[in-house]
């Protein structure tokens, strides 16, 4: 009987103890000290919006100060590159918008780091969608017009961008390949810029983000052909989405135009970026974060770490084709 008892209490003692080591195996590192989310803007953008929005509710689930940092210049590089040196324990990450995660890694080749090796791919967190628009006084109305239109007269029409590099410097270059039409690149120095030398009649062609270019069609400044992705935004709900059009599959299915997601150092523990992933895709679906980023034209999202780095290996492969037509560096 008293063999029997030991064997008993040996027997909870294992359970209790593998109870132990289960439950220490779930529990994160964090605490230690302040997470760090390194942003590559200034204040005030879209992604120091989310930065904030998101780094305030991850700090009320982690119960560790999240501060953010800005580091805007060198398209990002200013706060992606102390990413790839930190410790890869998840206390120092990186918000990067499609600007650094794909498009310059496809059409550069002096960035000093691999956009897929040098990171671990956390979660996307919000996406961003564009309008192509024209001059109000161009007989088009819709983008097969335009593309006939631009067709029939190679070289004659411009274009203005955010500047050299810019996404909608990109993603023109990209919609001329696939169409086989050539207009003049006329860089300035933002999203700004672009409606309002559209507006006034020096460019015939533009893509500023919806937010951007919503008020100068609401008052009928400038004509919007087509919003880029695979829905109608909100703001701008008369306007098809890119999906909806009778062009090139490779354009039609261009889908969104921007998006942001967090990156860390490599090799940081799987434990550490699934407790990451959850916490990011749970504050995604939180009804006042969306309205908060839908107050920023911002449509929140979530995806997995696996999903993040293929869509950023596929993308990267696209941007490649259009960095064989420009030469940035």
């Amino acid at each position: 009987m008293q063999r029997v008892r030991r064997r008993i209490v040996g027997a909870v003692l294992c359970c209790c103890a593998l109870g132990a080591v289960a439950q220490q195996g779930t529990q994160i590192p964090f605490g230690s000290k302040p997470i760090r989310i390194l942003v590559g803007y200034a204040p005030g953008g879209g992604a120091d919006l989310i930065a904030r929005v998101y780094g305030q509710k991850l700090q009320e689930a982690l119960g560790v100060p999240v501060v953010v940092e800005n580091k805007p210049g060198a398209f990002e590089q200013l706060a992606a590159q102390p990413v790839t040196m930190a410790a890869p324990d998840g206390h120092t990450l990186w918000l990067g918008t499609s600007g650094a995660l794909t498009m310059g890694p496809g059409v550069r080749t002096n960035i000093p780091y691999d956009i897929v090796k040098s990171f671990t791919h956390v979660a996307k967190l919000g996406e961003v969608n564009a309008v192509l628009t024209v001059k109000k006084s161009l007989p088009v109305n819709n983008l097969q017009e335009f593309i006939a239109y631009a067709k029939a007269r190679p070289g004659q029409l411009n274009y203005a961008s955010a500047g050299v590099g810019a996404g909608n410097h990109l993603l023109t270059e990209y919609i001329m390949a696939l169409t086989g039409i050539s207009m003049t690149h006329v860089p300035y120095k933002g999203d700004a810029d672009v409606v309002r030398e559209v507006a006034a009649g020096n460019a015939d062609f533009g893509i500023p983000t919806v937010a951007t270019g919503t008020p100068f069609i609401n008052d009928g400044r400038i004509k919007p052909l087509v919003v880029t992705g695979n829905q109608r935004a909100k703001a701008l709900a008369n306007v098809p989405a890119l999906n909806e059009e009778n062009v090139a599959d490779a354009l039609k299915n261009y889908g969104v135009y921007a998006i942001y997601a967090v990156l860390g150092p490599a090799g940081m523990p799987a434990a550490v970026t699934r407790k990451l992933n959850e916490e990011f895709t749970r504050i995604s679906r939180m009804p006042d974060v969306v309205a908060q980023l839908e107050n920023g034209n911002v449509r929140a999202s979530s995806s997995t770490p696996d999903d993040l780095r293929q869509f950023i290996e596929k993308d990267v492969a696209k941007w490649r084709e259009v960095g064989k037509r420009i030469k940035l560096d």
